[in-house]
């Protein structure tokens, strides 16, 4: 079972005034898979308390898959990318460009979504977008890849070429 961590950008949720429903819908989706939830938390839209948060889930293995979610977009604010660049020692561009084309299917405003992910440590980092639906579509769509991906990572994967 691998342990997932949620972090919710948003200046709106960190304050108490929207209820994050990106970070229970990610919660739902990877209980189902058999994953378990052992840090889930809201914050501000602030680099540098991501980069924190990040480094110290990362850093102290705390996490073998960290799911960020808002943050992604174009606003002045949204700097979810930027700070996990900053954080990430391998970029896994793959799986950002494997959710853009999800969402492209559903709207051409995916292309929009500004999202990254990579490895730092033993850990798989991953930018979702924003809305509850968005991120439905993205992570359903790509956490079978990402267990093995995780299985990769950790060791524990039997046969890559049969999967």
């Amino acid at each position: 079972m691998y342990r997932v961590a949620i972090i919710t950008l948003s200046d709106t949720a960190s304050k108490g005034e929207r209820i994050d429903e990106s970070g229970r819908v990610i919660a739902e989706i990877v209980r189902n898979e058999g994953y378990e939830v052992v840090f889930q938390k809201i914050i501000p839209d602030e680099g540098a308390m991501l980069e924190a948060l990040l480094c110290g889930l990362a850093d102290n293995n705390e996490a073998d898959l960290i799911l960020t979610t808002g943050g992604t977009g174009f606003s002045k604010r949204d700097n979810t990318p930027e700070a996990t660049k900053r954080v990430i020692e391998r970029e896994t561009p793959g799986i950002s460009e494997a959710m853009r084309y999800c969402s492209l299917q559903v709207t051409p405003r995916g292309m929009l979504s500004r999202g990254v992910s990579g490895i730092r440590k033993d850990a798989l980092i991953v930018n979702l977008p924003g809305s509850p639906k968005a991120v439905r579509e993205c992570l359903e769509y790509a956490i079978g890849a990402l267990g093995h991906g995780l299985d990769i990572l950790k060791g524990s994967a039997t046969n890559c070429a049969a999967k």
